[in-house]
């Protein structure tokens, strides 16, 4: 185990070393337990940790059959995961709570999820690496300096007041709805060898050179949020806060869009990561919403590709993990053995050389060398080949990341991925958008 894996067990509540409880005494407390030796003791702990299985969704970037595997051999169980769009996954975390046992959702979704009461609130006096969690989610600031951006910044949605709550509170509660895992400053994808020249501002999604070579996501929620940025770079609106749109500003927005959208600015609309990286791979499209492993995606297959800083900032996002309100007992601590798991480094490292940023930073470095920690984590320059967690080049020597460092990446967020108070009708005219 890593010299991080013992620090995280040595500091779990009441010092008991789960994974190895979880692992190794199961069958012996049901041995004992079997024979009469042990009286009282909760059925559930004489199964075999090996028999669990806990279902997983979520959207494909974190539901990794990689991370599914590397959970089998090191935590025994078996963690099913199933890959949906970020739509589906809401539907699915607010209408069916006994058809997962973990939730890998986005904050902004939990905004429309928690208060159904599907989740249950998780307990951060359980998370061994709590207090190391960086403090976008905490408190909300990157540095004690940092503002806080527009949208639904994590830590607004992150706390509620107690084990039942279906609420959220401002403060450190001790009770978490999501624990964070995953993060990223998002931006636009370009193709430089097919544009030729330099891209500054978000207003060039709009730019009539791109027509028909222009792409955005078909995600109400999220496209709202680019296109917002668009807007307000081309001097059009001037948002009161992006991630909570008046009607009026709505309708400013989408009339911009379907204007360019009549005149044939967009090749297309997509909806899922492949769909983004066969755009941009092809050449069809050149510029468009982007994620960032769908650039390290591009990039694998030899495509020039780039996550373009803009001077207006990024868009942002966060994800974490929720658990049902059913799960209950060995399947209960074994989740949480997983959460610990997760933010003990190994997914983060993984994570981290597709382009994401960890929750817990410190503990990924771990298992991460030199080279890729100064290229991904501090926007040094390469000095030896950067690859994908599959092997794939993404950079070489002498080569810095887009955007630089983290500090300078996710100090540089303009809102954050949000659901706004007149959402449903967002949808309506999103909707109405694409249809037209």
């Amino acid at each position: 185990m890593t010299e991080t894996t013992d620090k995280t067990t040595q500091s779990t509540r009441k010092g008991v070393d789960r994974r190895s409880f979880l692992k190794g005494s199961a069958a012996a407390i049901g041995a004992a337990a079997g024979s009469g030796a042990i009286t009282g003791f909760p059925t559930i702990w004489a199964q075999n940790i090996q028999n669990i299985t806990l279902r997983q969704f979520g959207t494909g970037v974190s539901n990794l059959n990689e991370v599914a595997q590397k959970v089998k051999e090191d935590l025994g169980f078996t963690l099913e995961m199933t890959a949906l769009d970020s739509d589906a996954v809401t539907q699915r975390a607010a209408t069916q709570p006994e058809s997962f046992d973990i939730a890998d959702i986005e904050y902004w979704i939990c905004k429309k999820v928690w208060p159904t009461g599907n989740l249950q609130a998780m307990d951060t006096s359980r998370i061994a690496n709590y207090e190391k969690i960086v403090g976008i989610f905490r408190d909300g600031k990157l540095t004690p300096d940092s503002e806080i951006a527009q949208g639904t910044a994590p830590h607004t949605v992150g706390f509620t007041s107690g084990p039942g709550g279906t609420d959220f509170v401002a403060e450190e509660s001790g009770w978490m709805t999501l624990i964070p895992t995953i993060y990223n400053a998002d931006t636009l994808g370009i193709r430089p060898d097919l544009i030729g020249r330099p891209i500054e501002t978000w207003a060039e999604l709009l730019n009539p050179e791109f027509r028909g070579k222009a792409s955005i996501l078909d995600i109400s929620s999220i496209g709202i949020m680019d296109m917002a940025m668009v807007c307000e770079a081309m001097g059009e609106i001037t948002y009161g806060d992006k991630g909570n749109m008046t009607r009026e500003e709505i309708d400013k927005t989408i009339a911009i869009f379907t204007e360019a959208k009549q005149a044939g600015q967009f090749r297309s609309f997509w909806k899922t990561f492949d769909e983004s990286v066969n755009l941009m791979a092809s050449g069809e499209v050149v510029i468009q919403s982007m994620w960032s492993p769908a650039i390290t995606a591009v990039k694998s297959r030899g495509i020039p590709c780039v996550y373009q800083p803009l001077k207006e900032g990024y868009r942002s996002w966060g994800g974490g993990i929720g658990l049902s309100k059913n799960l209950t007992g060995l399947e209960l601590d074994a989740a949480y053995e997983y959460i610990n798991w997760y933010l003990d480094g190994w997914v983060g490292g993984f994570l981290m050389r597709q382009g994401y940023y960890s929750a817990v930073p410190e503990t990924s470095k771990n298992h991460m060398t030199e080279n890729e920690w100064g290229y991904w984590f501090e926007g040094k320059e390469a000095t030896d080949d950067i690859l994908s967690p599959f092997g794939d080049k993404l950079a070489g020597a002498g080569e810095i990341r887009d955007g630089g460092s983290f500090y300078d990446r996710m100090g540089s967020v303009a809102c954050w991925n949000a659901v706004m108070d007149e959402n449903q009708y967002m949808v309506r005219k999103w909707n109405e958008f694409i249809a037209s």
